[in-house]
This record gives C-alpha cells, sequence and structure tokens, in this order.
C-alpha cells in the first residue's frame, strides 16, 4: 500500500508561511521559507539537536524553552526532514540542559542513536 506522500505529485503537505500569523515571524534568523507546519515542535519532550534552554515552570516542572531553535522552520523542505529523521526514532528528553553546541549544518549527522 502506497504511503500518502507518494500518491501526491507536490510536496505543499511538507509546510507552509502563515504570514497573517500575528505572531509572524516567532523566530528570528530564519533564511529560507519560514514553515509554520511545526508551529509546535513535536520534539519539545524529546531528545533533539536544537539549541534551547531548561527552566523550571510555577509547577516546578523542568521544560524546554526552544525559542532559540529555527530548525523545524528554516525552509520548507529541510525542516521536513529534519522532523521526519528525529521522529524516526524517538528518544525521550531526559529533562537536564544541553551541552554547549551548536546544531550540525548536516542534521542526517546528529540522528539519535
Amino acid at each position: 500500500m502506497p504511503r500518502p506522500s507518494e500518491t501526491v505529485s507536490t510536496g505543499y503537505y511538507r509546510g507552509f508561511t502563515n504570514e497573517k500569523c500575528e505572531f509572524f515571524p516567532c523566530h528570528k534568523g530564519v533564511k529560507k521559507e519560514f514553515n509554520c507546519l511545526f508551529c509546535y515542535c513535536p520534539l519539545v519532550f524529546l531528545k533533539c539537536p536544537g539549541p534551547y534552554r531548561v527552566f523550571t515552570d510555577k509547577n516546578g516542572v523542568v521544560r524546554k524553552n526552544c525559542t532559540d531553535c529555527t530548525l523545524p522552520h528554516d525552509g520548507l523542505e529541510r525542516s521536513w526532514k529534519f522532523i521526519q529523521l528525529w521522529l524516526g526514532k524517538l528518544t525521550p528528553w531526559n529533562g537536564q540542559a544541553q551541552a554547549e553546541r551548536r546544531p550540525p549544518q548536516d542534521l542526517s549527522e546528529s540522528a539519535p542513536q
């Protein structure tokens, strides 16, 4: 049985740019088409390479602040591949702060083990 993506001739399902959104652009530094498909990143509770900070909310829950991350937004094709790669092998986030490092240029090199 073919996958839904194999039944269409376009790639429109991979993203869109909503320039009428009241919060657009929500992340500074996006250089390609801004992809709004992942407005709320599906990796927020998972291990990921995106730059994030850790904070404790008013209920004492440790959470990620992904404001500085543009990976799920930077370019329709690139952001789609990034999310698909990291959703391919789910690794829960351990609640720890991220080690100081920059996200890799070639996202395939950083796939979860």
